[in-house]
């Protein structure tokens, strides 16, 4: 795999959809290294970092999360385009580069504009076709990456992945086993699988995903920017995502 960085010619706004497990974090990195225009929105980030740092937005999260329900659609969407702003990214339309002595501007607050230039990857948004609709009002996606391996695959690649909990040492019984099975290398301890990287957890996310995916993709479908990328491994997927994107956007 060749690591040259290239040039976006054009405005990239991705989001990468595909099963728990198929490498999503895996192909986020690799496009960041490849197309150095590219920044990460993470929603899942957003929210911890507002949180964190008190902000309005944060309090009302946490409000929301301690009371024991979802963050709502609208909030994620304010997170995003509070994000996007900070980044100079959405250009607000009564901002003061505008002429704001024009009394029809006043009346009918338009939608902030999105600076052409701005290209990412979001990550953990939008997650159904109505969250999909509601951000094509924000900022229009244009490339939707459908990551596709086959579910037996994702499923063995987990049941062989052990961890050292107090250490966070990571083993895979496939390609990188420990020394002695079962065990650490460092310090000998006994090795466990995470919680989530049961075979049945596992199993329930998948039903989930499938569920609430199938309209979304179908959603971008429908727009013409839904690209299939299929392979047993993410260096399979890679190389294929890489030649789409810079067909499309070089």
């Amino acid at each position: 795999m060749s690591h040259a960085t290239k040039q976006l010619k054009k405005a990239a706004r991705i989001i990468l959809i595909g099963a728990p497990g198929v490498g999503k974090g895996t192909q986020s990195e690799r496009l960041l290294s490849r197309f150095p225009q590219l920044a990460s929105i993470s929603s899942g980030d957003l929210l911890r970092e507002n949180v964190r740092r008190r902000t309005p937005l944060g309090l009302e999260a946490e409000a929301t999360m301690q009371s024991g329900n979802l963050v709502p659609d609208s909030m994620i969407l304010n997170l995003i385009s509070d994000d996007m702003k900070t980044k100079g990214w959405l250009l607000q339309p009564n901002s003061p580069t505008q002429s704001s002595a024009s009394p029809s501007s006043e009346q009918t607050p338009s939608a902030p504009s999105v600076d052409p230039t701005a290209s990412f990857i979001l990550d953990g948004f939008p997650r159904t076709s109505s969250q999909a609709t509601s951000l094509d009002s924000l900022v229009p996606v244009n490339f939707v990456v459908h990551l596709l391996t086959p579910p037996s695959v994702i499923l063995a690649r987990i049941a062989s992945r052990w961890v050292h909990e107090p250490s966070g040492r990571v083993y895979n019984t496939d390609f990188h086993p420990p020394k002695v099975p079962g065990k650490d290398d460092v310090t000998g301890e006994p090795l466990t699988q995470r919680e989530d990287d049961s075979i049945d957890t596992w199993k329930q996310r998948l039903r989930k995903f499938e569920e609430t995916s199938k309209s979304l993709l179908e959603h971008y479908d429908r727009r013409g920017c839904l690209f299939r990328a299929e392979g047993n491994s993410s260096d399979e997927i890679t190389p294929r995502l890489f030649a789409e994107i810079e067909r499309r956007f070089c």
